[in-house]
């Protein structure tokens, strides 16, 4: 249940963005209840290290399981790059201070790891080819860095 993001990874019709949700509804749910931004930081590293671990720790066995290296079933890592995507904006706009841009800039976080996550550009593909978990893992992470560039320069003035 843990790489399936509690069975999220599990629905039918693109497994990789239902996992991503999860991070997103996090942030906004953050943003919902007035969280310190603090807060939803601490919320969002704790999505990344521990989809981290799990993605990494129990690479072997998805891989014996589903019988491939990164089945689609696997969204741990999605939970980790869409979480780095969200860090951004999370640091740096509080969301009482515009509530619509918070959402905007959330929603563009999710669309554009999406998009990395599914293009693999250049190193984020090559990334994959590391060994086990962190071949798995690694694609991801860059995908979320990318993605969080792409929002940063859209938030900052």
């Amino acid at each position: 249940m843990l790489c399936t993001s509690f069975g999220l990874g599990l629905l039918p019709k693109a497994p990789g963005t239902w996992g991503s949700l999860l991070p997103l509804v996090a942030v906004l749910g953050c943003g919902h209840f007035q969280c310190a931004p603090s807060f939803t930081i601490s919320v969002l590293l704790l999505l990344v290290l521990a989809s981290s671990a799990v993605t990494i720790g129990l690479a072997d066995w998805y891989r014996d399981y589903f019988g491939k290296k990164d089945p689609s079933q696997v969204v741990s890592d999605e939970v980790a790059g869409q979480s780095i995507a969200l860090l951004g904006m999370a640091w740096i706009v509080p969301p009482l201070e515009n509530p619509v841009r918070w959402i905007g800039l959330a929603v563009l976080a999710f669309v554009f790891f999406r998009i990395f996550d599914i293009w693999k550009p250049g190193l984020i593909d090559r990334s994959q080819r590391l060994p086990s978990g962190w071949g798995v893992l690694t694609g991801d992470i860059l995908a979320g860095i990318a993605a969080c560039c792409i929002v940063l320069a859209v938030a900052l003035p």
